[in-house]
C-alpha cells in the first residue's frame, strides 16, 4: 500500500469518525458500520455528506455514552477495528510523517501556521482538522487546498482505489476533542506532538477542571517522541509534565515569540490577534523539530542563548527563523479565526471563539482593531454583535465577557444558514420543521438537534444579554405576533419594545435573516431578497434598520460558535461553497 493511498484513506476515515463530534463507540452502539456500502458511481457529493451526517449525535447522547462506556480505551480499540474494516492497518499510519497537535484553544491556528511554514519549504503537505466552517472537504487539505468534491465523493465510496498523485511529505493532524481517547489518537508514531493553550471546554466529556482536561490532552504523548507546549497555568502544566515523564516523552516549553525575533526583524503573522503569537511560537517549534528529525537543511540556526528550565520543563531551543518560516507565518490563512472582511461601510469581524479564555482574546482583538481604525465622517458608527453558543458551554458567562465591546445591537440566531419557516401561534415563536430545510446545505445539517431546541436556546441567549444590561423589566419571550393572514412570516422570533431593555437585542430564525437586517443591503456581495412582511412592524428592527442604513460605518463581531462563523462565511463568501 502506497503512502498516498494510506494518507488519503486515513484522512477520509478520520473525517467520517470525527464528523460533528461522532465517536465510533456511538456508531457501534447504534449498529452502524464504519462505512456505508459502496454506492453506484453516480452518487453525488451531497449524498456522501448526508451519509456522513447520519453518524451525528447530540450532547445528551454523548453524555449517555460517556456514562455507559466504562473504559474509554475501548473507543480506540473500536477505532482500530473500523480502520481495519476500511482496508487500513494502524501500521499504515506509522509510516506517515505526522505532526499531532492538541489543545483547548489555538490548536487549529497552530496547525495552520505549521502547515504553511513547511509548505513554504516546497514540501507537499496534508492537513486534517475539525470542525469545518462551510464544507466538510475543508477537513482534508492537500497543499493548503481542500480536496475536490469529486475526489471526496469518489474516495468516500471507494476507499481502496489508488491515487498516487496525492502523496504528501507530511501531515499535520488536529485533534478533535481531548486527546487520549480522540479518534486521531490511533496515530502511534507521530514525528512530533504539540499542545496549545489549555482552558475549560467540553467538560461533560473531558472533565470540569483544567487539570483534568490537561490529562486528556497529554494523552497524545508517545514514548520517545518530542512534544512542545506553550506557557500554561502551573496546575495543568504540571499534569502535562507528569504525563510526559510517565511514558518517557521529552516535553519542552516554547520560548516566547519575542525570543526568536531578537537579532532580526519582527515576525509578521497572517492571523490577527495577540493570542496568535503563542500559536505561532508553538508552530515554529513543531516545524523546526520536524525539519531537524528529517535531516532537512535550513531548519533554522540556533542562537547563542542556552535553553533553561521553567516549571521543571526544559525550554525549547531558541533559533533564528529562516526566510521560509517567516514566509509561512506571513502567508498563513485560517478562515473564521480573527478574520476581517471589509465591505463598503460594513466590516465583519469573524472569530469562532467559544470558551471563556478564547472569547477574552477575541474581545481584546476586536477592541484593538477598533482603536486602530480610521474614523469615518458623515455619520455615526454602529457596533453589532452576532452570537450563538452550543453544547455544554455557559452562554451567560461568554456574553458577560463581550459586554465591554459596547455593542449598539445584539443579534442572536441558530447556526442555520437558511430556513423556510411557518408561524406557530401556540408556542409564540416560529416553528421550523425538519421538512422545511430544503435551503440548508447538507454540510451543515445536524439530524439530532431539533429546530425548536436551537431557537429556544437563542431566546435564552437574548434573555441573558438583557439581564446583563441590568434591565429590571423581564421580557416576555413568548409574545411574538402571529403572521399576517396570507402573508410571509416575520424574521423575528421575540420582540423587545424599547421600554423593556436598555440595549437593543433581536432573535432571528436563521443566519441569512440576521445578515439581511444587519447589512440593510449595503454589503456589495451579500445581497438578500426583500425582508418578509411584519419585520418593519417590530419597533427595534424598524428603528435599528434606519440607524444601520444611515451609519457611516458598521462593525459586526460574529463569535460564540465556529459553526455560526461558518454559516456567515458561506453567505458572505459564496466562493467558499464552490
Amino acid at each position: 500500500m502506497s503512502r498516498a493511498r494510506s494518507h488519503l484513506r486515513a484522512a477520509l476515515f478520520l473525517a467520517a469518525a470525527s464528523a460533528r463530534g461522532v465517536t465510533t463507540q456511538v456508531a457501534a452502539r447504534r449498529g452502524l458500520s464504519a462505512w456505508p456500502v459502496p454506492q453506484e458511481p453516480s452518487m453525488e457529493y451531497q449524498d456522501a455528506v448526508r451519509m456522513l451526517n447520519t453518524l451525528q449525535t447530540n450532547a445528551g447522547y454523548l453524555e449517555q455514552v460517556k456514562r455507559q462506556r466504562g473504559d474509554p480505551q475501548t473507543q480506540l480499540e473500536a477505532m482500530e477495528l473500523y480502520l481495519a474494516r476500511s482496508g487500513l492497518q494502524v501500521e499504515d499510519l506509522d509510516r506517515l510523517n505526522i505532526i499531532h497537535v492538541t489543545g483547548t484553544k489555538g490548536k487549529g491556528s497552530t496547525c495552520a501556521f505549521t502547515e504553511c511554514i513547511l509548505r513554504s519549504y516546497g514540501l507537499k503537505t496534508g492537513f486534517f482538522s475539525s470542525p469545518h466552517l462551510v464544507q466538510v472537504r475543508e477537513r482534508i487539505r492537500i497543499n493548503g487546498q481542500p480536496i475536490s468534491p469529486e475526489l471526496f465523493t469518489k474516495y468516500f465510496w471507494h476507499l481502496y482505489h489508488r491515487l498516487e498523485e496525492t502523496k504528501v511529505d507530511l501531515a499535520v493532524v488536529e485533534v478533535g476533542i481531548g486527546g487520549a481517547y480522540d479518534c486521531t489518537n490511533i496515530i502511534r508514531k507521530p514525528v512530533v506532538c504539540g499542545v496549545s493553550s489549555l482552558g475549560i471546554d467540553h467538560t461533560s466529556l473531558l472533565g470540569d477542571t483544567v487539570e483534568k482536561i490537561a490529562w486528556q490532552k497529554g494523552g497524545i504523548f508517545k514514548q520517545g517522541v518530542p512534544a512542545f507546549t506553550v506557557l500554561q497555568p502551573e496546575g495543568p502544566l504540571a499534569v502535562l509534565r507528569d504525563r510526559a515523564q510517565q511514558i518517557s516523552c521529552p516535553l519542552y516549553l516554547c520560548p516566547m515569540l519575542e525570543a526568536l525575533e531578537e537579532g532580526g526583524p519582527p515576525l509578521t503573522l497572517g492571523l490577527e490577534g495577540e493570542h496568535q503569537r503563542s500559536n505561532a511560537a508553538l508552530a515554529l517549534q513543531l516545524a523546526h523539530c520536524w525539519l531537524q528529525r528529517q535531516d532537512h537543511h535550513g531548519a533554522g540556526e540556533p542562537k547563542a542563548s542556552r535553553p533553561g528550565l521553567l516549571w521543571q520543563l526544559p525550554l525549547a531551543p531558541v533559533f533564528q527563523p529562516t526566510s521560509h518560516m517567516r514566509l509561512g507565518l506571513r502567508n498563513t490563512e485560517w478562515p473564521g479565526r480573527t478574520q476581517v472582511l471589509r465591505r463598503g461601510p460594513l466590516t465583519w469581524y469573524l472569530d469562532g471563539a467559544h470558551t471563556a479564555s478564547s472569547v477574552q482574546a477575541c474581545v481584546r482583538w476586536f477592541r484593538q482593531a477598533l482603536q486602530g481604525r480610521e474614523r469615518p465622517s458623515g455619520g455615526p458608527e454602529v457596533r453589532v454583535l452576532l452570537f450563538n453558543a452550543t453544547g455544554d458551554r455557559d452562554p451567560a458567562a461568554l456574553l458577560k465577557l463581550l459586554q465591554p465591546c459596547q455593542f449598539d445591537y445584539a443579534v442572536f440566531c441558530p447556526n442555520l444558514t437558511e430556513v423556510s419557516s411557518t408561524g406557530n401561534a401556540e408556542t409564540g415563536f416560529h416553528h421550523v420543521g425538519q421538512a422545511d430545510l430544503e435551503l440548508l446545505t447538507s454540510d451543515q445539517q445536524n439530524f439530532t438537534v431539533t429546530l425548536d431546541q436551537v431557537l429556544l436556546r437563542c431566546l435564552e441567549h437574548q434573555q441573558h444579554w438583557n439581564h446583563l444590561d441590568e434591565e429590571q423589566a423581564s421580557p416576555d419571550l413568548w409574545s411574538a405576533p402571529s403572521p399576517e393572514p396570507g402573508g410571509s412570516t416575520s424574521l423575528l422570533l421575540a420582540p423587545h419594545p424599547p421600554h423593556t431593555c436598555s440595549a437593543s437585542s433581536l432573535v432571528f430564525s436563521c443566519i441569512s435573516h440576521a445578515l439581511q437586517w444587519i447589512s440593510q443591503g449595503r454589503d456589495p456581495i451579500f445581497q438578500s431578497p426583500s425582508p418578509p412582511k411584519g419585520l418593519l412592524t417590530h419597533p427595534v428592527a424598524h428603528s435599528g434598520a434606519g440607524v444601520l442604513r444611515e451609519a457611516a460605518a458598521i462593525h459586526v463581531l460574529v463569535t460564540g460558535s465556529l459553526h455560526l462563523v461558518g454559516g456567515v462565511l458561506k453567505l458572505l463568501e459564496p466562493a467558499l461553497s464552490q
